[in-house]
């Protein structure tokens, strides 16, 4: 075959895996955007706050608070950030709550769209979902009693970057909203489409063998297969929309073993886009002993615990309430 043919066939089939992969996440994804708008539009969210104060106190962290996390959980990081810049002048953190907050705000947010996506690859939603809050509730807890035990991390927060007055009008028009969406879901195509590459890349050369080899030992401590290894690494490092993309079409189409898609999934909810929340977490004050390696060590010690747990569990139990196969 022609070089530039077959170079254009490739091409194509990558465009069309692309968009399929944008497709299954995007049905999941608008039809959640737009009705937390709503829920926005009709100031419901805020009433989701106000029971959360005295979980807030047992993490060291002001009642306001539980507006900051209950918004970024509902919605997104960006969301809970845009609150807490609202509320960060009447409410001054030290630098220990900050990474405590930033903590919680990384594990636990955009719950209806991230773990829709992780039940449609198989694992139960209500699993997953409380997974990540207790999770994040626990660690939080965790570094608030380090901090607070050993004195670290007590001066005031350094915060790099206010919410612009402009921006934040300019967020009330439903026009903006709009585009502003529109752009988040075609700067999400357009990973998706680089990921696509690479992952196809990564396999033509074997690269995707060595990394399987190179990860197999702490991959078989959590209860990982090798199958299910480079998807979880995308997952870890970019986040859990883009991973958890990939992982849909494998656990359809058969590959990976649905207890290896619940382990995997379970480690990219408690830990995921290791590179880019981190930097964003520490422009807004937070610590990396905090937000990286206490969060990336929690989440693969919670991880091993809950497979040895699960493997002790009936059969029965475990397709039941926390995974299965993944939905027509």
């Amino acid at each position: 075959m022609n070089p530039f043919r077959a170079l254009g066939a490739a091409a194509l089939s990558t465009v069309k895996e692309a968009a399929q992969l944008c497709l299954t996440l995007f049905k999941i994804m608008i039809p959640i955007i737009v009705g937390v708008k709503i829920l926005t539009e009709l100031d419901l969210i805020r009433h989701l706050a106000a029971p959360m104060a005295p979980v807030m106190g047992l993490m060291g962290l002001p009642g306001t608070m539980g507006l900051v996390w209950a918004t970024a959980m509902i919605n997104s990081i960006y969301s809970g950030i845009i609150v807490f810049l609202s509320l960060t002048l009447d409410t001054p953190l030290s630098t220990a709550q900050m990474t405590v907050l930033c903590v919680v705000l990384l594990i636990a947010h955009n719950l209806p769209v991230e773990v829709s996506i992780a039940r449609r690859s198989g694992p139960k939603f209500l699993f997953q979902a409380a997974s990540r809050v207790v999770g994040a509730l626990v660690l939080g807890m965790l570094l608030h009693q380090i901090y607070t035990r050993f004195h670290l991390l007590q001066e005031p927060a350094v915060v790099l970057f206010r919410q612009d007055p402009d921006r934040a009008a300019q967020g009330a028009s439903l026009l903006s909203w709009a585009l502003g969406e529109a752009r988040n879901l075609a700067s999400i195509a357009g990973v998706i489409l680089a990921l696509v590459v690479i992952m196809r890349i990564l396999t033509a050369t074997r690269a995707v063998e060595l990394i399987n080899g190179a990860l197999r030992p702490v991959l078989r401590m959590l209860g990982i297969g090798p199958k299910a290894s480079a998807i979880t690494v995308i997952g870890l490092t970019l986040g859990l929309a883009y991973g958890g993309g990939l992982i849909i079409r494998e656990a359809q189409s058969g590959e990976i073993a649905p207890k290896d898609v619940f382990s995997s999934l379970t480690l990219m909810g408690l830990c995921h886009s290791l590179i880019e929340d981190t930097l964003l977490m520490v422009m807004l004050g937070g610590h990396v002993s905090g937000i990286l390696w206490g969060r990336l060590l929690f989440s693969l010690a919670a991880t091993a615990l809950l497979v040895r747990s699960t493997a002790l569990l009936p059969p029965a139990f475990c397709a039941r309430h926390l995974w299965g196969p993944p939905p027509a």
